[in-house]
């Protein structure tokens, strides 16, 4: 216990580096996801007529940088949020199976651990996402030609400070810890599920599994914990970015009640608003993560089960 919780730094610097990989990758989709959910949950005003009309709106008028907009708060958010994540999760998991290994994956200790470490996340996560939202939405493709804009995400921040003190950067916070809590025990539970039984087969059919095959199941599994992850959190993930975008300081922050509003105008499709592009996304971002993490974990030597 003592040697795995000595080495656990390593588990930090994996998963930041998965982080850096998901916002590499991922980036672009979410820049249209956050659009979508701002623009086509409103009451009233034009909207967007599918994902790739928003892409196609943001190449014409901004280029390629118009997707990676707001990318400078996503890196450093992503890259602390995917080492805590990842850190965190793994010596929850350690401490909670008490040293055992090489078993199947136990939803008893893979759950807690996840949600605990995206409730941790959460805290650190929210300002960087609002800045991010509020950057993303803005831009000369905007269907709000008036709203604020943003010199950067210093300029974002600071103005949020400005006008809605410390505590602004924080608004949505409930919401992100409801949707990274629920969303890393889904996550992590598809992915250890995914990757023993694909392990399992595998080894039965071959003794023999090189790294490109490693690779593969990597690929898979992640991919799938990131689709699985995100069909489960999306609605929330429509009502964070309501309520981290919204012009009112005193807008409403339950997101209950936010959704219950867009169900009522547009039903289960207007809170699953931004569902293309956001599985679209879940796939190679959360694939590039765990390949990226796993590969850092076999360079940096830490044991696997």
């Amino acid at each position: 216990m003592g040697e795995s919780l000595s080495s656990g730094y390593k588990e930090y610097v994996a998963g930041m580096l998965a982080g850096v990989a998901i916002v590499i990758v991922g980036h672009p989709f979410d820049t249209v996801k956050v659009k979508l959910q701002k623009h086509n949950t409103e009451a009233n005003g034009v909207r967007y007529k599918n994902g790739l009309h928003c892409t196609a709106r943001i190449l014409k008028t901004e280029g390629v940088k118009g997707l990676y907009r707001g990318a400078t708060s996503s890196f450093l958010g992503m890259a602390f949020e995917s080492s805590l994540a990842f850190g965190i999760y793994s010596q929850t998991k350690q401490f909670l199976q008490e040293g055992s290994h090489g078993e199947k994956p136990q939803l008893r200790v893979i759950v807690p651990s996840g949600a605990f470490a995206g409730a941790i996340i959460s805290f650190i996560l929210c300002p960087s996402e609002l800045v991010k939202c509020r950057m993303q939405v803005q831009g000369t493709d905007s269907l709000l030609p008036g709203s604020r804009r943003y010199a950067g995400p210093l300029d974002c921040a600071l103005e949020t400070v400005k006008n809605e003190r410390l505590t602004g950067l924080f608004r949505g916070g409930f919401t992100t810890l409801l949707r990274e809590s629920i969303g890393n025990a889904v996550f992590f539970s598809t992915y250890e599920h995914v990757r023993y039984h694909m392990h399992r087969q595998l080894r039965d059919s071959s003794s023999n599994l090189t790294g490109l095959v490693d690779m593969g199941i990597g690929i898979v599994s992640g991919g799938l914990g990131g689709i699985a992850c995100w069909t489960a959190v999306l609605p929330l993930d429509v009502a964070k970015t309501i309520i981290q975008t919204a012009p009112d300081r005193n807008h409403i922050r339950n997101p209950f009640r936010i959704l219950e509003s867009i169900y009522g105008r547009s039903g289960l499709k207007g809170c699953y608003t931004g569902l293309g592009p956001t599985i679209v996304r879940a796939f190679p971002a959360n694939a590039a993560a765990i390949v990226t993490w796993e590969m850092a974990v076999k360079m940096l030597g830490i044991p696997r089960d």
